[in-house]
């Protein structure tokens, strides 16, 4: 089987992945939710592990960060107001740091993400991570797309779930994750395997003649 052309290639969009010192990171949904019960995240911990370092990484860059989070009420396992909810220790805000509560997988819908970037002075590049790899990041991404912005997901530093598919069987977490940085990288944006490889110099221009 042969790939077919993406749509960032047929429209000419770039490929490389950006500069982190000039991009914002953005971290989504980095919530207890995601650890333990019905939210359960296959591969949470080692996503969260990498979100660690790459959030570590644009503190010492002094990246802009905006951490967003998901609040679903009040005895949900999306509740802001208790550790469920929490955004996870690992990644915890620290001061100075933006924060920004959403209801909607695309967290520019009905936020003040936008107006958030626009005071920090960021009009560009977009690093995503966090959770859930098919439904938040995934959104957030074509969000950033749609206004603008050129979105870069981290992929280790994302995860998902096993889900019913159409037909009834089983979707298995690694295929989801798989197609959804697919869809990502089909037009949204670019894709970085790994935080190494998001955080790697960019090679040296071979002189020309």
């Amino acid at each position: 089987m042969t790939a077919s052309t993406t749509l960032r290639e047929v429209i000419g969009l770039p490929q490389e992945l950006p500069r982190p010192s000039d991009s914002a990171l953005i971290m989504i949904d980095f919530q207890n939710t995601y650890r333990t019960g019905v939210m359960r995240l296959d591969g949470a911990e080692e996503a969260l592990a990498a979100g660690a370092r790459l959030l570590a990484a644009a503190r010492a860059a002094g990246t802009p960060v905006v951490h967003v989070v998901n609040d679903g009420g009040e005895g949900t396992p999306y509740d802001i107001r208790a550790e469920i909810g929490a955004i996870s220790d690992e990644v915890a805000p620290v001061e100075g740091e933006k924060v920004v509560v959403k209801q909607f997988p695309d967290a520019f819908h009905d936020t003040g993400l936008e107006e958030t970037l626009k005071g920090l002075g960021v009009t560009g590049d977009l690093v995503l991570a966090g959770f859930m790899t098919h439904m938040c990041v995934l959104f957030t991404a074509q969000g950033a797309y749609h206004r603008g912005y050129r979105p870069t997901v981290v992929a280790e530093a994302t995860a998902t779930r096993p889900l019913p598919a159409p037909d009834g069987t089983v979707l298995p977490s690694e295929a989801l994750q798989a197609a959804s940085l697919t869809t990502v990288s089909d037009l949204f944006g670019t894709v970085a395997r790994t935080v190494d490889a998001l955080l790697a110099p960019a090679p040296a221009a071979t002189p020309a003649g």
